[in-house]
Order: structure tokens, then sequence, then C-alpha cells
């Protein structure tokens, strides 16, 4: 069967599949990594796969249907986000409309959250693939080719004789290793030069080494509506296999990016994936998502390994706020963590969540102060974003402090976050503006811009593309703020 993977167009550079879809003002843009995983088990399976990232290349629906009348698949399988779910269901209708005989399916964590709400905006959208749904799709383009119900399709919410029909979940999967390389998806389908990280090396390849994670943080999205609270893993032979490949066919690129939601998780398990790492003689370098909790032991087991930087959910500076968000984190905890990193010689990419349950003006000034003393590579300050599926999403529209439910309106025109979490002591556009004034503080002041000279004069490969695309992107925020644009705009 040929299946049709498409992150559907919007804005150019539209980061779809971040934890907070946007446009984003340090130029990061992610790969459509879930995509490519199914995209290649479908592949594997013998099917004829073509996959298209539209933000990455620019291109328009036109160029969309054009290709895909070529293509002609009977499978359509849409990305999806919260923000841009209406525009990504009229463009997934448009090119269905455009194939007789199609099959429209959305997936994403918006549609995983709300797959009744998702298929009633059209009665053109077939179906939704709930959570992970690599074998979800396997299974949809079997029974779609042999005709067979889709009631049997473990994962799908499917339209039926006017009725919605909800089959039972699919159970996680548990071997990853099965699961063929995304490295190896990108390679065939992708070209690698448009996905950037504003914290990391570039050109950069992103992938995982497990999926899953145990904590319990009311805001993150990923594993309340996708991929569960259970932390599994590949292993480390499989991972360093894939790292390999990437370095042989991909030998431009400067670093690797593990995007699982936190890689520490299991801290044994890492430390088994950095003495592999070590075995082989590996040398590139990696950047991982972590938590403030990792001991100096494992920090310089990982550091041997290759880890150059973690990009690290620190959040607030105040214990009652930590407490309230569910981070099962200690203030001092995650100054210890910071010392450690220094010691082992592991970068910081510290980010920080403001307007969290328990928030104040107080609290966040004082996670400014916090952010200036720990003294991370670089930070990021962002107000809070709630997406449906999550508690905090269900703690903001309990309370009513959500401005608008029309999450076309969860953007500026111009695609950047547009905070709609507003309380009568902490307002929306109180979060904006502080976010943009915190991120003027931490970067404008003499002790930054000397360290960050020292490190430019140390380190020059490392760091002029990064400054570069700072100076390009970033810098324009950073002098007018994100809330002075939303005012011209709106």
């Amino acid at each position: 069967m040929k299946v049709l993977f498409l992150n559907p167009p919007f804005l150019y550079h539209f980061s779809r599949e971040q934890r907070s879809p946007a446009v984003t003002k340090s130029g990061t843009f992610y790969y459509p990594m879930w995509l490519c995983y199914a995209a290649g088990i479908l592949e594997d399976n013998g099917h004829d796969v073509k996959l298209i990232d539209a933000p990455a290349d620019g291109s328009s629906l036109e160029d969309i249907v054009a290709i895909t009348k070529d293509f002609n698949p009977k499978l359509i399988v849409m990305d999806t986000s919260t923000p841009t779910i209406f525009n990504d269901i009229n463009i997934g209708v448009t090119i269905k409309q455009n194939l007789e005989g199609s099959f429209l399916v959305l997936v994403g964590p918006h549609v995983s959250a709300l797959p009744e709400e998702s298929l009633v905006i059209n009665k053109n959208v077939d179906a939704v693939a709930k959570g992970e749904y690599e074998y979800t799709l396997l299974d949809l383009a079997r029974n779609l080719e042999s005709k067979k119900d889709l009631d049997l399709v473990k994962g799908l919410s499917f339209s039926k004789n006017d009725m919605i029909i909800h089959n039972p979940d699919r159970p996680l999967a548990e071997n990853l290793d099965e699961i063929p390389f995304v490295s190896r998806t990108y390679a065939r389908h992708l070209n690698i030069e448009p996905y950037f990280y504003g914290h990391s090396r570039y050109p950069i390849v992103t992938i995982v080494a497990g999926r899953g994670c145990p904590y319990r943080c009311v805001y993150c999205v990923y594993p309340q509506t996708f991929s569960g609270r259970k932390y599994r893993y590949r292993s480390a032979q499989n991972v360093a296999d894939e790292m390999e490949f990437i370095i042989n066919e991909f030998p431009n690129v400067k670093e690797i990016m593990f995007e699982d939601d936190t890689l520490t998780a299991n801290k044994k398990i890492c430390q088994e994936l950095c003495k592999e790492i070590i075995k082989r003689g590996m040398k590139i370098p990696w950047t991982a998502n972590s938590r403030a909790d990792v001991d100096l032991d494992t920090l310089k087991i990982m550091k041997t390994a290759g880890c150059r930087l973690l990009c690290v959910g620190i959040e607030s500076g105040s214990q009652q706020v930590l407490d309230q968000m569910k981070k099962n984190l200690k203030v001092n905890q995650i100054r210890k963590f910071m010392q450690d990193a220094k010691k082992a010689g592991i970068l910081v990419h510290g980010c920080f969540l403001l307007g969290n349950p328990g928030e104040t003006k107080e609290t966040i000034r004082i996670t400014l102060d916090f952010a200036k003393a720990l003294r991370p590579d670089t930070a990021q300050f962002f107000p809070i974003m709630v997406y449906p599926g999550t508690e905090a999403y269900s703690w903001a529209k309990r309370n009513g402090y959500l401005v608008t439910e029309d999450y076309s309106k969860w953007l500026t025109p111009d695609g950047l976050h547009y905070c709609v979490v507003s309380r009568p002591n902490l307002s929306n556009d109180e979060l904006v503006e502080f976010c943009d004034d915190a991120r003027r503080k931490f970067y404008i002041r003499p002790s930054y811009i000397f360290y960050r000279l020292e490190r430019l004069l140390l380190h020059p490969g490392e760091d002029m593309w990064r400054l570069l695309k700072m100076i390009k992107t970033f810098w324009r925020y950073l002098i007018s703020g994100s809330f002075k644009k939303i005012k011209r705009e709106s």
C-alpha cells in the first residue's frame, strides 16, 4: 500500500513536534521524529512510503496536493498539534478529497488526548491513532488492504455510521530494539540541514534511547498523552549501533541529541549506554534531556562518553512551586547538580517555566535570581503553556484561567507562543512580559557577556554557529520582546 506521512504546511520552520509547538525565538526546529519512526516500520513491512516535512522545506498546500496526486497514496498519516489542529485537519481533508478512496488518519499528542473532539471537527477525517502509533498504523494499513473490520485495530478511534468508535488502547511497545533506526528514515526521506537546536552543535541528528518518563510533572505533555509514565529503553548495544550508523551515514553531523524525556531517569541504564560508547571508541559529542538530580559519578561517565551538554528542566527557584508542579525535586538538589555538572565539564541549558500552580510575582523574581546564580551555559524562560490531556490544562480550565479555548489563538500570527493562562494575581500578559525581561536580564549582563566571549575565544568552532544563529533570530526578540510584537500584530 502507498502511504503518505505528512507534517503539514503551516508556517516556515513551525516546530510541530516539540513539547510546546511554535516557531521558536532561538531558531530551534525539531525533526518529525515520531512520523519517521512510524514510516520506518511501514517501509520494513513492504509498504511504499513517502514522507514530507512541509515546514522544513517550505512546501505549500498546492505543492503537497500536486505531489500526492502523482504518488496517489491510499493511506494519509497527518501529524497535528494543538495550536494548528484546524489548519492540519483542513489540509488533510483537502488532500483526501483530491485522492479517490484514500483514508485520512490523524496522529500526535493533541488528537490522542481529544480523539472524539478531533474527529467531529470535519466528518471527512476517518480516524485518530492514539499515543505511540507505529504499530497501530501498521495494523490499520493491513486491515485496509485486506478490507478487514477496523474494530480489530487497537489504539484507533474512528467514524462508523455517524458514530465514533474507540477501540481498546494499544499496549506500549516494550521491545524497542526491534524498531528500525529513525536515523535510517531521515537518510531516506529528509534533508537534515533545516533541523537545529539553539543549544547544540550544527548539523545535528535527533534520536531516542528510551521512551516514557516515570516522573509526574503536571505540565509535561508527552508522558501524559503519548508515551506514558513507564520508562522503556533500548539496549546499549542497539543505541550504540545507531550512533555508528549516524557517524557513517552523516559524516558532517557535529552532534547527536537524545530527545528522551529524561535520558538519566534510570542511572544504571544511562551508565551502561555510556560504557558501551566508551568501549567502541566513538568520539561524536552528544546532548540529552536530563533532570537536575544526576550524581557526580554518572556525570563523569557521561562526559567521558561524549556528553557535551544537558538540557535540564529546572523550572523554578521556589520550592513551593516545584512541589505544586509535582517536580519531585529540591532546590538544594538543583544547586548540587549544577556544581557537579561544572566539575564534570558538562554544559547545562537551563529551562525555566513560569506560571505553574502556586506561582506569584515574588516566586518568579526568585526564579530569575536563581537562574543567574546557577549560571547555566544558556537559559530559556517560558510562560506556562498548557495542553489538553495534562494535569496543568485541567487545573487551568477548572479554575477559569484560560483566556481562550480557541486553539488557533494559542500562537501569535507569526507562530510564537502566546500564553493563554491568566490568573487574578498574575495575568498572561504579565507572564509574557516577565519572560522577556528575564531573558534580557540573564543575557545582557556583564558577567554573562564576558563568559560568552571567553567561550568563543576558547572554543570558536563550538560556539560560532550558535552565536550567528542567535544574532539572526534570538537577538531581535531579546531586544524588542515578544509582548510588543503581540500587541503590534493584534
